[in-house]
């Protein structure tokens, strides 16, 4: 079990940031038993999946429907924190979160990705009974 930080920055009710297995951690690791219970934890997930380049996982949370055949991480990257500005459910089915990522490229060059990302809930792919997940649909803008 690790104890390290998770990526993502989720806090504690006392502001102390949780470790990577109470957090993300549970559902990169384990993504076949703990689907992400809500549209913010995917997405706190994701980025922790790109902090670890973990196609396979960013592949599986990104919805068929707009899912790209392949991905590739830009070498080099270090991701340096993220801000979840609001995270707002629309109904049962549809959310949208709005965040700020923050990176340094191979080059040393700091960048920020704003964006405000679109999610639906669905019934799982691999047809399992009453299992349902959240997945990344697509950026509506920043």
């Amino acid at each position: 079990m690790s104890f390290s930080t998770c990526p993502c920055g989720r806090a504690d009710a006392k502001g102390r940031p949780l470790a990577y297995a109470q957090c993300c951690g549970r559902y990169l690791d384990h993504f076949e038993s703990a689907p992400a219970p809500d549209a913010q934890s995917l997405m706190r997930s994701r980025y922790s999946a790109f902090v670890r380049e973990n196609a396979p996982y960013l592949l599986a949370t990104w919805h068929a429907s707009q899912r790209p055949p392949q991905l590739d991480f830009e070498p080099g990257v270090r991701w340096l924190g993220l801000e979840v500005r609001s995270h707002t459910l629309q109904d049962d089915t549809h959310a949208q979160v709005e965040f700020v990522a923050r990176l340094r490229d191979a080059g040393g060059r700091a960048s920020r990705l704003h964006e405000k990302s679109r999610f639906v809930r669905e019934p799982d792919a691999s047809g399992e009974s009453g299992v349902w997940r959240w997945y990344y649909l697509d950026a509506a803008g920043g």
